[in-house]
């Protein structure tokens, strides 16, 4: 059996991480845990609070952890913008001794472009809460990813980061 992968999608809220993530698992194929939906399983009503972002990520991890061990690839979805959730994904590859280690994958994109998707976003199309006041606090406080790390800018058509995707994340 081969080894798996672990690719981690980061990045700010609305600049199309789970787009980008759902692409990946879909091409590798892979198991796609996104913080988002495991956030409201664990808290049906969230209240983004310190408490219920580390037990999201511990379940986030767990999930992952799991599925590496089963020997599926995983993709990460989640905002990661904290070093210490970082490296905690990066020791859960050591750990299983994932393919390559662990790929960090920052999605970024235009503020005017995150501005308009995320006034057009409905709770009907998306699991995500998060609107323009949760982006601008989470670039505040995104901490600068010092790791390894692939680019992909999100912020023109989907056929576009899909061809960022294959040449830089999908062909290494």
């Amino acid at each position: 059996m081969s080894r798996p992968s672990l690719i981690v999608y980061c990045g700010l809220p609305g600049v199309g991480k789970s787009a980008a993530a759902a692409y990946t698992a879909d091409e590798l194929p892979a198991r796609r845990f996104r913080s988002d939906e495991i956030r409201k399983e664990l808290f049906p009503e969230p209240e983004y609070t310190a408490a219920e972002t580390a037990a999201t990520y511990d379940e986030l991890l767990e999930r992952g952890r799991e599925a590496l061990a089963s020997g599926s690839n995983v993709v990460l979805d989640a905002t990661f913008r904290s070093t210490e959730y970082r490296d905690r994904a990066a020791a859960l590859a050591a750990e299983v001794d994932a393919a390559d280690g662990v790929a960090f994958v920052r999605v970024t994109c235009e503020t005017d472009v995150v501005t308009e998707r995320l006034d057009q976003r409905t709770t009907a199309e998306s699991v995500s809460d998060a609107g323009l006041r949760e982006y601008r606090l989470v670039s505040e406080s995104f901490e600068p990813l010092e790791r390894d790390h692939v680019v992909v800018d999100n912020s023109g058509p989907l056929e576009e980061t899909y061809r960022q995707i294959d040449r830089s994340v999908l062909d290494r």
